[in-house]
């Protein structure tokens, strides 16, 4: 379960427009199936050397596929099909335990 994006060094993944950068991953930042497709897009932009291609997944962007999750997340760890996740809601707020099933997207 994982896609492939295109990463500014500077930050901020491709919008689908294929000009602007996004600050969070969401549906509107151009997405790949395979790294290969990602890279035969990379190759036909500008300033080439300034992006990369990443791997989204449950544990390294846990927001964009739980939708659900609010606040900051500070670390996920998988443990067979769930992420757990340390979340701090709102800032100054105590910290909370997010378990995420990979099986039921929630």
């Amino acid at each position: 379960m994982s896609i492939f994006t295109l990463q500014s060094l500077a930050g901020g993944f491709l919008d689908e427009d294929l000009e602007h950068f996004n600050k969070n991953f969401d549906d509107w930042c151009i997405q790949f199936e395979s790294y290969e497709d990602a890279m035969d897009i990379m190759q036909t932009l500008e300033n080439q050397e300034s992006i990369d291609i990443v791997e989204i997944t449950p544990l390294s962007y846990p927001k964009y596929f739980f939708n659900t999750l609010q606040g900051t997340i500070y670390t996920t760890r998988q443990i067979e099909d769930k992420i757990i996740c340390v979340v701090e809601p709102v800032m100054g707020a105590s910290f909370r335990i997010a378990i995420c099933d990979l099986k039921t997207k929630k």
